[in-house]
């Protein structure tokens, strides 16, 4: 039998100020033939970083540019257009001392990761193993959390506890934490990235948007889980397909108006859109959900036309009326 084809993988840009060894254990973890991504730029706010010289070493692009005399603004857009330029579609944050406007954080919402050496929510900033220590806390610990404007409040992904000893100081703690921030930030990276495959995670998706519509509800169907509208006698205006019927694809099916305008999208977008076994005869289209990031704006946008198509009139006349405005 051929080799299965792997997806392709994330390409990680990791933004550091010092060391790098937080850096350093991405890019090691990223050496497993298994890792769902690659580091394909290091960049810093610093040219003497010697986390640099360790990725030029191991061959891996960087870029540095001191900040002193730079708006914030213009430091990240000079720092993000490198980004892009190396292909990334992700940006880890390794002990990346500055703090990045508002604007950048917007444009890369849950596509930027950060490791922070606390327990979050606990000690968000500075000084994180002396506040604890002063605290009295039995644990000290990491955190590997989506960034947002506001400083070390994202969305937690992973943490890992360590054990605080009689006779610590903030200085070994902060070396015994540092071997868990080795371990965590690489498995949570890869879990983060990885989740677009993951049928599990897309369901979910899938299942919250579905569910948010007028009078949904969920059964399953031919073993799949579907969602209809309408009570007892409605009809299913989607399904979740995972590599049923010997697919390779974890695919949203949907109506479409039917077979011509099926096959208008196949023909268009034959990456997207495909005819799904069993389905596929009468009309509906799969919008494949696990090449890539999906486009969760398509996904709602078809789930709604779809729901449309066979919701009674007494829920469309609403978005009828709404849609005139």
């Amino acid at each position: 039998m051929p080799d299965p084809v792997l997806p392709p993988k994330a390409k990680v840009a990791v933004f550091i100020s010092g060391s790098g060894t937080n850096m350093g254990a991405l890019l090691y973890a990223s050496r497993s033939d298994a890792a769902p991504y690659e580091i394909v730029l290091v960049l810093s706010n610093d040219s003497q970083a010697g986390g640099l010289a360790l990725a030029q070493a191991e061959g891996i692009a960087t870029f540095a540019l001191p900040h002193k005399g730079m708006t914030r603004a213009d430091h990240d857009a000079a720092m993000e257009a490198e980004v892009l330029k190396a292909g990334a579609d992700t940006i880890a944050l390794a002990g990346y001392m500055r703090i990045l406007s508002d604007e950048f954080v917007q444009r890369w919402e849950g596509r930027m990761l950060n490791i922070h050496p606390s327990l979050l929510p606990k000690y968000k900033g500075l000084d994180t193993h002396a506040r604890a220590l002063d605290a009295g806390d039995s644990h000290g610990g990491v955190s590997v959390h989506l960034v947002t404007a506001e400083l070390d409040a994202g969305e937690v992904l992973g943490q890992t506890k360590v054990a605080i000893v009689p006779g610590d100081t903030p200085q070994t703690l902060a070396a015994r934490v540092l071997l868990a921030e080795h371990q965590l930030y690489p498995r949570i990276l890869a879990q983060y990235v990885a989740r677009h495959n993951d049928p599990d995670y897309l369901l979910g998706e899938v299942r919250r948007r579905a569910l948010a519509l007028p009078e949904a509800e969920e059964r399953a169907s031919h073993g799949s889980p579907g969602w209809r509208s309408g009570g007892k006698s409605g009809k299913y205006f989607a399904y979740f397909s995972d590599r049923h019927h010997g697919e390779d694809t974890i695919a949203l099916l949907v109506k479409t108006s039917g077979r011509d305008e099926q096959a208008n999208l196949i023909e268009s977008d034959p990456d997207t859109f495909y005819s799904p076994a069993y389905y596929g005869a009468s009309g509906w289209v799969g919008v494949i959900l696990n090449r890539g990031t999906p486009d969760w704006e398509q996904v709602d946008h078809w789930l709604h036309r779809s729901w449309r198509t066979i919701a009674p009139k007494r829920l469309t006349r609403l978005h009828d009326t709404a849609d005139a405005f």
